[in-house]
């Protein structure tokens, strides 16, 4: 492939360190903030994740609310009780701390808090006319990668379809990859995040839309992630796999930034708004199918990620089909696959016709409409 125009422009300042957290109120001081919007979810409570960070912020001297009430995939509804918060207490830093439904929320309210209006409005990239305020990022999980976008994936309150709304005055200033708190996760959020992470080092690898700057991003995360999602599933305690899984997916959130994704998210969406399936194990389950209906314009691509991890293909067939093997054996060894028996299979056409109005299908390597979803579906819907 010659080599694709690009404008790389980093926003974030990235600090991987084991016990970063502790520097929460040093960076929100170097930022300017007095009044801090913490924006996070109930799930972290028991971890006390969230009163660690109201400790610190508080301990220098700043003002803190906080906001706890987001859901695993936030939508709209998620949005406005934030901004609700947020609103009178004028706010001048929004810290997002947990996994990427928390720093979604916390782009979310900050476009609305400082461009009014409502979330549909910044549907798409660059619409957020006004300046917005600085966002330190936390990230207690291994997975989307969203301390590294400028974009917030936002559902819809109404059908659960999710938007992408993405500015890039929306990227966080500073992002805080602390090892140590991804620690905390069941064993459940850590498959289903890691799959995640590593279906974006896959798809941003061999989208249409990527470049030599996001290929490296691509390549790095996957050579992380693949060599250390084993170990954390067999060792939850091994802070240095759980450090390069959380750095692994930092790395395919930037090459996300710099590319896209493909066809597996345009499928995994309309499964979680219809079936309430969780986004990773979703992506995980249609990813294999997507990399073998790739495999006649994107073999190359994915040969050099299985050289990566020494994968050798099958007699007669490309290597992307040993690639999707290989995948595959990951999702079964972090034991995600869904119970689909009770699923209407009169429900694949809908499934297809919303997964054809994804944004990220579009940038698949090869082109794929509705038929062709159709069939993707099939094959995990038999």
């Amino acid at each position: 492939m010659p080599t694709a125009p690009f404008d790389y422009d980093p926003q974030t300042r990235i600090v991987f360190q084991p016990g970063g957290l502790n520097r929460l109120g040093e960076f929100a001081r170097q930022l300017g903030a007095k009044r801090v919007l913490l924006v996070t979810d109930p799930g972290l409570a028991e971890a006390g994740h969230p009163e660690r960070a109201l400790d610190l912020l508080r301990h220098d001297g700043l003002e803190v609310l906080l906001f706890d009430q987001v859901s695993p995939d936030p939508t709209t509804a998620d949005v406005e009780r934030g901004l609700a918060v947020a609103r009178d207490a004028k706010i001048d830093l929004l810290v997002g701390l947990g996994g990427g439904s928390s720093m979604d929320c916390a782009k979310g309210i900050n476009f609305l808090l400082t461009n009014g209006g409502h979330m549909e409005d910044y549907m798409g990239f660059g619409k957020a006319a006004h300046p917005m305020l600085p966002m330190i990022a936390v990230p207690t999980t291994s997975g989307t990668g969203s301390e590294a976008q400028s974009y917030a994936i936002i559902a819809r309150e109404s059908d659960h379809m999710k938007m992408a709304c993405g500015d890039r005055k929306a990227a966080c200033r500073i992002a805080i990859l602390d090892p140590e708190l991804t620690l905390s996760m069941p064993h459940g959020v850590t498959a289903a995040t890691g799959i995640d992470a590593l279906s974006h080092a896959l798809e941003s690898f061999v989208t249409n839309r990527r470049s030599d700057i996001s290929s490296l991003f691509s390549r790095e995360a996957w050579k992380l992630l693949s060599r250390s999602f084993p170990r954390v599933l067999d060792n939850p305690l091994d802070i240095e796999a759980r450090g390069n899984m959380l750095l692994g997916a930092h790395l395919a959130g930037m090459a996300i930034e710099n590319s896209m994704l493909g066809a597996a998210h345009a499928c995994a969406n309309p499964l979680s708004a219809h079936l309430g399936m969780t986004h990773g194990v979703a992506v995980g389950l249609m990813l294999p199918h997507v990399i073998r209906y790739n495999a006649a314009v994107a073999d190359p691509q994915y040969a050099e990620l299985a050289s990566l991890v020494r994968i050798s293909p099958p007699n007669g067939k490309p290597v992307s089909f040993a690639l999707a093997d290989y995948i595959q054996g990951l999702y079964d060894q972090a034991d995600l696959t869904p119970d689909l028996t009770a699923v209407d299979r009169g429900l694949v056409p809908t499934l297809a016709s919303e997964a054809a109005t994804q944004w990220t299908g579009k940038c698949n390597p090869r082109p794929v409409d509705q038929a062709q979803f159709e069939e993707l579906y099939r094959c995990v819907l038999n």
